[in-house]
């Protein structure tokens, strides 16, 4: 198989500084985007979870039905599992009780399962290997647990372990600084650190994104859910068509 054609069967975009950006813009777009139709515009959060679970269905089936990658799809099915990710962690942890702490580790449990049963089905987790029905299955329910774990986890931080939304950006921001040295410094698995950044993301988004929102009281910005999450829909549109988006390669 030649160079175009693994192009061509590779669904999922090349992981570089303008994916991490962007990711961390999504996922803090999941929180504020989600808290506006749960909170700001009082639906609750499990109307919000039902609203954002049918966009991240039909979204999800069609990027698995898409024949390539396309970017505007990819980042609005990321933004999907961000959405529903937040909606459906609050639900859990607040409105059933669970708690942050035991929905982290609920979460937690379903993250490791799911890349346990994908390893263990298709032989590897990697996202180059992401180019067929079943492995794009696999994918978008990790990145859903990931998503919605991260929520919780990030709610966990700031409020339970008291460190406020600051406190909580700060520890998230410096874990994916030393994955990143990790990365360029040392031989761990390429694959492993991929997953741990990505997860780290979600937190790290759903902090900032209270941070913004929140009332000063709370150590919150107190700004506008709208506006904040329609700035930042802004800076990821801006994202997806000013930069070079490349479907990712076996081997890179």
């Amino acid at each position: 198989m030649n160079e175009e054609q693994k192009d061509i069967l590779s669904k999922v975009p090349e992981v570089t500084l303008i994916f991490w950006i962007m990711k961390i813009l999504a996922t803090t777009l999941g929180e504020t985007g989600g808290d506006t139709v749960s909170m700001s515009m009082n639906l609750g959060y499990l109307v919000g979870t039902g609203i954002f679970a049918v966009i991240f269905v039909v979204a999800v089936i069609a990027q698995i039905s898409a024949k390539k990658f396309h970017p505007v799809l990819y980042w609005t099915t990321i933004v999907a599992t961000t959405t529903v990710g937040t909606t459906l962690a609050d639900f859990a942890d607040r409105s059933l009780g669970i708690g942050y702490a035991g929905g982290t580790t609920i979460l937690f449990t379903l993250l490791m399962a799911s890349l346990f049963l994908w390893h263990r089905t298709l032989g590897s987790v990697a996202v180059d290997t992401v180019n067929t029905p079943k492995s794009e299955m696999f994918y978008w329910v990790t990145i859903m647990f990931s998503q919605t774990l991260g929520t919780a986890l990030g709610d966990w931080t700031a409020d339970t372990a008291g460190i406020g939304y600051v406190g909580g950006a700060i520890v998230f921001g410096t874990m994916l600084a030393i994955i990143a040295v990790a990365y360029y410094r040392t031989s761990i698995s390429r694959t492993i650190l991929f997953w741990a950044a990505f997860i780290l993301t979600r937190p790290l988004g759903a902090v900032v994104g209270d941070f913004l929102d929140k009332p000063i009281n709370q150590g919150g910005l107190n700004l506008s859910r709208y506006s904040a999450s329609a700035t930042i829909l802004v800076l990821i549109v801006f994202c997806i068509f000013i930069f070079s988006h490349k479907p990712a390669k076996r081997g890179h």
